[in-house]
């Protein structure tokens, strides 16, 4: 790839930036990351005319863009997405949980310890 190649490449990657800065359209990939959905989904949702999306120009060719506040709130009426959700949140829980358990195991078997431990 030549050096104009790249300068060129690069200028239409702070175009796009530029445009996208303090706009609700993202990328789909940063619209995957952020809600959950995936990108099968979002194409789905896209092409059924369930969120709107557009195309601009990218570094690498095409880019299609989508809104993420309506991704969010397809996302959130996702049962699927919903249970997801909630098993990961669940999951923390569970894990803060045991965390808590092992410390107090921790503070428990150091007293045995301490009482074990011969007078001086």
């Amino acid at each position: 790839m030549e050096w104009e190649d790249r300068l060129d490449d690069w200028e239409l990657e702070l175009e796009l930036a530029a445009q996208l800065q303090g706009s609700d359209w993202v990328t789909l990939e940063r619209a995957a990351t952020e809600t959950g959905a995936s990108r099968a989904a979002l194409r789905t949702w896209y092409r059924s005319g369930q969120i709107p999306s557009r195309l601009v120009e990218g570094p690498h060719g095409p880019q299609r863009l989508v809104p993420l506040a309506m991704v969010a709130s397809r996302a959130e009426a996702s049962p699927r997405l919903r249970r997801t959700a909630e098993r990961r949140i669940a999951d923390q829980a569970e894990l803060e949980i045991l965390r808590h358990r092992v410390d107090q195991l921790e503070l428990r078997l150091a007293a045995l310890e301490q009482r074990e431990r011969p007078g001086p």
